[in-house]
């Protein structure tokens, strides 16, 4: 069993929805495994579509890179450390803020990708989920019925 329930997600996905309607904004929201594999989408009415691959690969990237997609913005410019890291692992690297790395008892267990709106707002609309999650009650994590 994952530590990142689908329950868990489901949650998670309500809180960022929320925070995005508080914000006015429509959002695509993806939620990933600790193998980075998707657990959990959804596309708010409206949302563009291109969003769709956007947040699933920011999420993935999260997760893979082990820090916020917003991180690697200023490393990949050109003539930085990282430049080129978006063509890697083909062309899956998403180097955008709204990416955000799930860490419970120090381990990387999954990643939450936001995408629809500009880079700052799909930060907090990641950030409302992240914060969400780090609020749990992590003993029961797993049991707690949190859809």
């Amino acid at each position: 069993m994952s530590i990142l329930s689908l329950e868990i997600a489901k949650y998670l996905m309500r809180i960022a929805e929320q925070k995005a309607k508080e914000l006015g904004i429509n959002e695509s929201i993806a939620i990933v495994d600790e193998g980075g594999n998707l657990l959990a989408f959804q596309r708010m009415d409206d949302t563009k579509l291109g969003s769709i691959s956007i947040a699933q690969d920011k999420a993935w990237t999260a997760l893979a890179m082990r820090v916020p997609t917003a991180n690697l913005a200023k490393a990949a410019l050109p003539n930085a450390e990282s430049y080129g890291i978006n063509t890697t692992n083909h062309g899956r690297i998403v180097v955008l803020g709204g990416g955000i790395p799930i860490e419970w008892n120090g381990k990387f267990i999954g990643g939450i990708g936001v995408s629809g709106s500009t880079s700052a707002n799909d930060v907090i609309v990641a950030n409302a989920a992240i914060q969400a999650f780090e609020d749990l009650p992590h003993a029961r994590i797993g049991s707690y019925p949190y859809a």
